[in-house]
């Protein structure tokens, strides 16, 4: 079986955002884990309109070429790791608009998180997984938070993601964690691929 292909999700598109030192934080740590094949995906590389379909592409194809291209490269991948920023208590309303842009192609997948913030994002966060549940993937309990004091270190210039020593374990963690469930259900999706060429 060939290794899973997992997309670090950049969650934010704000000209001045965060979420690019995160992104490479955990896009390094992931190439390294030897487990995936990664690959950035960048919504500001798909500038979705806020969701105008007709109906969910739950029930049928969506219209939008830039939804179709979205789509596509969500069924490329085998996995996602989000990075996410916290906006009044919730995720930014441009992750929460890609993920209803697709359903299908996010199913049977597992989902990880990297929040950073005043709480480390964890109600975003929180959010995300019942969404990740509903569009049928496999929310994984382990995430890192990025919490406000190394926050505010890491854009000030105090710190550097990669010499922080509790955010490098709990991201060892959530990795180990999401490579597990990445091979499980590639090997599910495959078998299921398999029996139905049988059939």
């Amino acid at each position: 079986m060939s290794r899973p292909r997992i997309g670090i999700v950049i969650g934010s598109t704000r000209k001045a955002r965060f979420a690019d030192k995160p992104a490479q934080w955990i896009f390094d740590l992931a190439a390294a884990h030897g487990d995936f094949e990664v690959e950035m995906v960048d919504l500001r590389d798909y500038p979705l309109p806020f969701f105008e379909e007709d109906r969910s592409p739950a029930w049928g194809p969506s219209e939008g070429e830039v939804a179709q291209a979205w789509q596509k490269k969500v069924a490329s991948l085998d996995g996602y790791i989000f990075t996410v920023a916290e906006y009044n208590r919730g995720p930014t309303a441009v992750l929460k608009n890609a993920l209803d842009y697709a359903y299908t192609e996010w199913n049977a997948k597992p989902a990880a998180f990297v929040g950073y913030g005043g709480v480390g994002a964890a109600r975003a966060v929180e959010q995300l997984r019942l969404h990740a549940v509903e569009l049928q993937m496999a929310p994984i309990r382990s995430g890192v938070h990025i919490l406000m004091a190394d926050f505010v270190a890491l854009m000030q210039g105090q710190a550097k993601l990669g010499e922080i020593a509790h955010l490098e374990d709990g991201a060892k963690a959530m990795l180990d964690q999401f490579a597990w469930w990445a091979k499980a259900l590639k090997a599910a999706r495959d078998a299921d691929v398999a029996q139905a060429k049988a059939a």
